[in-house]
Order: C-alpha cells, then structure tokens, then sequence
C-alpha cells in the first residue's frame, strides 16, 4: 500500500493552534497516514514541543510531489503560505480556522477531529480557484522574474515620497497611462483582500475574471475593471517616473520593478485546489466575515430567487 503523506501547516506562536497541531499528527498517524511538516514549522514547533522532532520534513524525508493533501491550523495568510508549499504537487488545502473567520478556512477548529477523520476517507470535495501567472520583463523585454499569485499581483510605488508612472495594457493594447502609487490585479479569490480594501468589486469565487484597481491615481479614467480571465494585464513603469517601484504576490513574493520594467500578469494554468467538507454559500461568508446587518429577512421561497 502506498505511503499517504499529508501536509500539517502551523504557527508555532499560538498555544492553542501547538495543541491543535499535535491532534491532527496524532490522529494521522493512528489512521496510518505520514504528517509532514514544512522546514521551518518542524524547527519552531520542535522547539516548543519535543513531540514534533520525528514528524517528517517536506523536502528532507517527505517528497513534496508526493502529498496527497495539505492540513491547515490558521486564517488566510497561513493558507496562503501553505498553497505555495503544495505549489509544486497540486495538492489540494483544507483550512481550519483558528481565530478570524476566514474566506478560505473550510471549518472551524470545533470540527477537527471529523475533519481528520473525513481526510482519511477521501470524504471531500475539491475545488479549483484561478491563480495568476505574473511576469517580469526588463525594458529590453527579456523575462527576469516569474512567479504566481492566490490572491493579487500588486505593482506598488518603492518610496513614500514618490508615486509611479505607468501605462495599463490590456490584452497588448494601451488603455490608459497615469501616475499613482499602485495597480492591484487581483483574482475573485482575492477580491475580498486587497482588491476590497482598494475599493474593488466582491467577485464571487465561481466566476471567472480578472479585476483591475488603480491606487490612488491621478488620472480622470482610472476606475476598477474586471477584464476576462483570459485577457493579458500588463502594467510598465515608464521610463520617465521618478521613482521606482516593486511587486508583491499574494503579500510574500517581491521583486524590484526599476523605470522601464514591465509586468505581465494572466491565468495561470495550474489553479489552486481547496478541500472542501461543508461547501457554504459565498453570501454566508460575506455576511460573517464583515457582520453584515441581514436583520429583517424572513426567507424566500428556495424554489424561486425572487
């Protein structure tokens, strides 16, 4: 029978989620499965609890083509963190969230133990979310940098004192050319992020597009879009800005963007997949993540929307 290893992603800063991590390898193990850890959680969680010393290591004794799911103790970011980890095996990640409510934790931590248990039954649904494949070209076109976003691409001003100049492309024609100190180019997975807080458009997880929002622009059509998720987004510093700029991916990959550096950003072809055991309506989520007032509403009949 094959090894089933599977991917425990936590924090070793909170006691409860230590606690909660050495459940869910407890009950791997007795169900017979492999828990493995990334390097750096096996160093800080071994350090504040010797239980986790033996547990494998992604990379060391665990190859991490070979995981069959990832386990996550956290809110949004460690997701995050944790679908880079599984980037290179396509593993789907269940969340399980430990503190916020979440917009992509699966299940409350009261729920564990089931959630475990349907793990090793194979008892869940997988659902796949767009990604962004986002490149960097040099004022020469030559590419120097690739990588891939969850959430957003954000090309953003370097220096306080200074915004950018950019041209917005879309699908290799100009649209418009302003100063501003940023441009979010943002997935329906990270629309409630930084794309919300921009002032872009909710962008419900089962449509398939791409949002633009310009930061604090100077420039009379600089308004959100939301372009196919087929389309090709580019955003080239010009050579005549002052200042230089950088790119952030979902907040945890960067790279320098000098005047004339051009980034590229389309669907990736590789989604992220998420674990799912209890698929909740996207409405409930909003409701609960930003306690949106729905006192008053007596239900409709569900065999009409009206």
């Amino acid at each position: 029978m094959n090894e089933r290893w599977i991917l425990v992603v936590a924090h070793a800063g909170r006691v409860d989620t230590v606690e909660a991590a050495r459940r869910v390898t407890d009950a791997l193990r007795g169900a017979g499965a492999r828990p493995v850890l990334a390097a750096e959680d096996h160093a800080e969680l071994s350090e504040v609890d010797p239980f986790f010393a033996d547990v494998d290591v992604l990379g060391a004794s665990a190859d991490p083509t070979a995981l069959e799911l990832a386990i996550v103790l956290g809110g949004d970011g460690t997701i995050l963190r944790a679908a880079e980890l599984v980037r290179e095996s396509g593993a789907p990640v269940l969340g399980i969230n430990m503190g916020h409510v979440g917009f992509l934790a699966e299940i409350d931590r009261d729920d564990m133990d089931d959630a475990v248990r349907r793990v090793i039954a194979r008892d869940y649904e997988v659902e796949e979310r767009l990604a962004l494949s986002v490149r960097v070209k040099d004022a020469a076109g030559d590419v120097v940098y690739e990588t891939w976003a969850l959430n957003e691409a954000t090309v953003e001003k370097a220096s306080r004192e200074r915004m950018i100049e950019v041209v917005l492309e879309i699908d290799g024609r100009p649209l418009s050319s302003f100063g501003c100190d940023g441009m979010v180019i943002s997935t329906p997975t990270g629309s409630t992020a930084y794309n919300f807080s921009a002032g872009g458009p909710v962008i419900w997880p089962t449509v398939e597009a791409i949002a633009v929002v310009p930061l604090s622009a100077h420039a009379l059509f600089a308004k959100p879009l939301v372009v196919s998720p087929d389309a090709a987004v580019a955003i080239e510093m010009l050579e005549r800005t002052d200042g230089s700029g950088i790119l952030w991916c979902d907040g945890r990959r960067s790279h320098d963007l000098p005047p004339g550096a051009r980034v590229v950003v389309r669907r990736s072809s590789r989604p992220v997949r998420l674990a799912r055991l209890h698929p909740t309506a996207f409405t409930n989520r909003l409701v609960r993540k930003f306690q949106l007032p729905v006192e008053g509403w007596r239900g409709q009949d569900r065999r009409s929307p009206r």
